[in-house]
């Protein structure tokens, strides 16, 4: 991490009261448990520290130490604004651009706090913050936030709180260590929070063991009956409508990993799950090798992400996002050529 900006934004936090950390829009344990973790270091600190979410987070995260703290933006509106406006740092987790935190766009642009960003996803918009700690080759920023730490006040300042929030931020964006994780620092980071006294097999159960009948009848639902295949293309995307989701009581958080599933198929390169919301369709992409998702996410949807798994949001109907993306994947030459090279 850059010294310099280290040391300015370790004065700042000597020197200002009020501090917000805000994460993106559908949290998921990275981002949760990135904020978690640097909301229990700053409250050690003596600040008074907010927690702002753009809509609920996964109830499989709620026993975090500091979640029930949490201000939900689009249920507590006046309140979060008031938050922001009286900010005097805004940390910024696990998204490289604003319009990740959907409605509170507005409000943190135009905030006249410190914005210090600290994510590791391809592309950060660096015009909009004031102190950026991007890394891209890292598992998750959950990783991120204990170097920051480590490197603000050292290993012993990282407690047991901390030391949860950032193995849940680091299980969960690797897939229980199964992709983005062939770095030596994450196995050595994640040996450090045993050592403090986390217990890896009991996280694993309360995110991975708690699914609600409904979610696990909706899995199954998706593999029998929405799997859609394109042998020649080596794709495969499920796709959700509204109804189906309602049927099933869809609950935040119960379509998380169901793209994976897709991409397990042996021959399959790229997976896709759209999910239909008011309003809007969001698209979950995930892709093997070479097969680079955030330029397809970019290029097409004004998304983006990271080169394996990307997400993005259209504001058009379910049934055309689909066809967009067929279209999108017929004329798209380069995975042509990356499926028959592989093939």
């Amino acid at each position: 991490m850059d010294k310099t900006q280290l040391a300015s934004v370790k004065e700042l936090i000597s020197e200002k009261t009020n501090l917000l950390i805000v994460t993106h829009n559908n949290p998921d344990g990275d981002a949760l448990g990135s904020s978690m973790a640097l909301y229990n270091y700053l409250i050690k600190k003596n600040k008074n520290v907010s927690v702002i979410t753009p809509n609920h987070f996964p109830e499989n995260l709620a026993w975090l130490k500091g979640a029930d703290k949490v201000c939900i933006y689009n249920q507590n509106m006046a309140d979060a604004k008031k938050i922001i406006e009286q900010a005097e740092i805004i940390f910024c987790l696990d998204f490289n651009a604003l319009h990740r935190i959907d409605k509170m766009e507005e409000a943190i642009k135009t905030a006249t706090a410190h914005k210090v960003l600290i994510d590791h996803h391809l592309q950060p918009q660096l015009e909009n913050f004031n102190f950026v700690f991007s890394k891209i080759d890292i598992s998750s920023t959950s990783e991120l936030i204990y170097n920051f730490i480590v490197n603000l006040d050292g290993k012993d300042a990282i407690d047991k709180d901390m030391a949860d929030a950032i193995y849940v931020g680091i299980l969960t964006d690797t897939g229980s260590y199964s992709y983005s994780c062939n770095y030596e620092e994450t196995y050595t980071i994640s040996a450090h929070l045993l050592q403090i006294g986390i217990d890896a097999e009991a996280i694993h159960r309360k995110i991975y063991d708690t699914f609600s009948e409904s979610r696990l009848r909706l899995l199954g639902y998706c593999l029998s009956k929405k799997l859609i295949v394109i042998d020649e293309l080596s794709t495969a995307y499920i796709s959700l409508t509204r109804e189906e989701l309602n049927y099933f009581n869809y609950q935040v958080g119960d379509t998380e990993g169901l793209v994976n599933y897709a991409l397990s198929i042996e021959h399959i390169k790229l997976a896709v799950l759209f999910t239909e919301r008011e309003g809007l369709v969001r698209i979950s992409f995930r892709s093997k090798g070479d097969i680079d998702v955030n330029e397809f996410a970019r290029k097409h949807f004004n998304g983006g992400g990271h080169h394996n798994a990307s997400g993005a949001t259209s504001r058009i109907s379910l049934k055309e996002t689909i066809a967009k993306f067929n279209n999108s994947i017929k004329d798209y030459s380069e995975l042509y050529v990356i499926f028959d090279e592989e093939d």
